[in-house]
């Protein structure tokens, strides 16, 4: 087995062979070798050479990038007219919120859409504006505005529609809503394959936007809107903003971490009382919010009432008036999905079974066809399936009319691209790079999952996933000040993930297995001397290790950790610096991700 270099030299990569079959695949572990002043940096701005290392690593570089980075804020927002057709936008709007038009909000079911909403339609009454919201049903509508919304939204007298977080690829509603005399504002941040014919369309990733940031999420350039028109002077709806940010999987790079950084200071301080109602039955302080408990624990309650009942519930929480009313709708959210996480584990199983069954591993790309299976579900099943097989999962279920589809890509495949390349075969479809939905006739599948494979150029390399360790540093370095140090680069998320470290040559000493499904194991661990023999029973434990014997924790492949462990305690980990403060009482520990 080959390993990994010391810190600050370009390192070999570790190659575990085990098959996807068993608990853990393949992996590549790559050290990141960036190189930099590390000394020169930590000396100007007062930090670790460690932390240099990290935020070179994050492709920050230059003093008033990196310190943007370490101290930026609100203060470092873009201007939103730098987006295309945002002064288009602002003036429509502003003419029909003073003419007091009707002004109907289409958003869409999952966290960004419903939050772009809600800040969409409380801005836009904050002004003086008249405003409503509908939200497709996932089942009935599917995906994004349609014409019959179109034709709802002009019985109802409504004068203008304005989308957020889809609209772009909604050519014939939009069309047909320009047929019966309303005026139509799209926002959107999805791919743009040809521009709609609303009045105005805002979206970063049109051909001829000049805007610094095209990872902005529906949520955010709603806000940008809002901003835009002069509305939210004191920034109070950033909160969700930032929410949806972390529950979209953007880039938290540039503008969007600066966002999120600010905006998760207004959420620990959050006078939503739905909110507040959702961090109280899921167990969370609000006043410790983070970025994993918005991705992990409250973004999926909300995400679960655009799967298995209806968005709206969830814009309830947000515009609940009273405690009770809250606390009654948070309840469910939380309820939906415990539901949601039930049926997701069915679903997996399932899906891994035809997998085997069927010989799909063949394939570069998977499409699993799951019948039965409620529609609302199978991205977070692609999901699910993408991690364990590593490679690009389409999970596919049976409508009424068609088969719908929804996927989940891995690195070097782009999703929305792909599609693209057999779009005579779908019916609708739309997405990223990383994710994507689309309907067909279910006889077009067996030729869809053909010419996907056929057109995919991924390499057996690019199917092997890779664990980035920032730095290869002995456990022995760890301190509370480097630990406290790490808390500038937060918030953590897709494009600026938490740090990985590594050691080789741990000792890991008396190891132990809690929980009925063996979920967790506690040991302790120690830096073994160069060239000691890790087999205690010939040596001795103090005579073979060195420097400080810490905690360390591990969450994942428990049992297959356990017995490596009892094989040979000298393991190769990959790491996560932490402390744990418990009965008052702070210890160091690490939370072990990989090993070897």
């Amino acid at each position: 087995m080959s390993t990994f270099m010391t810190m600050g030299t370009v390192p070999a990569v570790i190659i575990v062979d085990i098959t996807w079959m068993e608990k853990r695949m393949q992996e590549n572990w790559v050290v990141m070798a960036k190189r930099d002043d590390f000394e020169g940096i930590a000396a100007r701005f007062g930090i670790d050479p460690v932390i240099a290392r990290l935020i070179r690593n994050r492709d920050v570089t230059g003093d008033d990038a990196i310190r943007k980075y370490l101290y930026g804020g609100v203060n470092d927002l873009e201007d939103p007219f730098l987006l295309k057709d945002m002064d288009k936008a602002v003036s429509l709007l502003s003419k029909k919120i003073t003419g007091g038009a009707s002004i109907r909000v289409i958003g869409d079911y999952d966290i960004d859409g419903i939050m772009a909403a809600y800040i969409l339609k409380r801005g836009i009454t904050e002004l003086g504006g008249k405003a409503d919201i509908r939200i497709p049903d996932r089942i009935r509508d599917g995906y994004g505005m349609n014409e019959n919304m179109i034709r709802d939204a002009a019985r109802d007298g409504i004068d203008t529609v304005v989308t957020c977080d889809n609209g772009i690829s909604a050519h014939a509603a939009v069309r047909l809503a320009k047929e019966l005399g309303l005026t139509v504002v799209v926002t959107d941040h999805h791919e743009v394959e040809a521009l709609p014919e609303a009045d105005a369309v805002v979206d970063p990733k049109r051909e001829d936007d000049r805007s610094p940031n095209p990872y902005l999420c529906g949520a955010a350039i709603a806000w940008k809107l809002i901003q835009a028109l002069g509305g939210d002077p004191e920034k109070k709806m950033l909160q969700y903003a930032a929410f949806a940010t972390v529950g979209d999987l953007v880039e938290l790079k540039g503008e969007n971490r600066a966002l999120v950084k600010a905006g998760i200071e207004d959420l620990k301080a959050t006078d939503n009382i739905g909110l507040r109602s959702l961090c109280d039955v899921t167990g969370i302080k609000p006043e410790s919010i983070n970025t994993y408990q918005i991705g992990f624990i409250l973004g999926p309650c909300l995400n679960a009432s655009g799967r298995l009942d209806t968005a709206m519930r969830a814009l309830s929480l947000l515009e609940a008036e009273n405690e009770i009313q809250a606390r009654r709708i948070a309840e469910d959210l939380k309820e939906l999905n415990e539901s949601r996480k039930s049926l997701t584990e069915i679903g997996v199983r399932e899906a891994m079974s035809r997998i085997e069954e069927q010989g799909l591993l063949s394939d570069k790309v998977l499409v699993v066809f799951l019948p039965d299976t409620h529609e609302s579900i199978a991205g977070i099943i692609a999901g699910r399936i993408r991690e364990a097989c590593s490679r690009p999962v389409f999970v596919l279920t049976r409508t009424e009319d068609a088969v719908k589809g929804s996927g989940r890509s891995i690195e070097n495949y782009a999703m929305f691209d792909e599609l693209s390349k057999v779009k005579d075969l779908l019916l609708k479809f739309g997405g990223h790079p990383m994710a994507a939905g689309f309907t067909l006739k279910e006889k077009d599948l067996p030729e869809f999952r053909r010419r996907i494979n056929e057109n995919c150029q991924l390499t057996d390399e690019d199917l092997i996933p890779k664990v980035r360790i920032d730095v290869p540093m002995p456990i022995s370095y760890i301190t509370e000040e480097l630990i406290g140090q790490l808390q500038l680069l937060e918030p953590f998320g897709k494009g600026n993930e938490k740090p990985l470290f590594a050691q080789k040559h741990v000792y890991c000493d008396h190891p132990r297995v809690f929980g009925a499904r063996h979920t967790l194991l506690k040991t302790r661990v120690r830096s073994l001397k160069d060239g000691a023999d890790a087999d205690p029973a010939r040596i001795g434990y103090q005579a073979q290790t060195e420097g400080p014997e810490i905690d360390a924790i591990c969450f994942r492949n428990v049992d297959e950790l356990m017995k490596r462990i009892e094989e040979n305690p000298d393991v190769a980990l990959v790491y996560e610096p932490e402390i744990n403060d418990y009965m008052g009482q702070r210890r160091i520990q690490i939370v072990i991700s990989h090993f070897q």
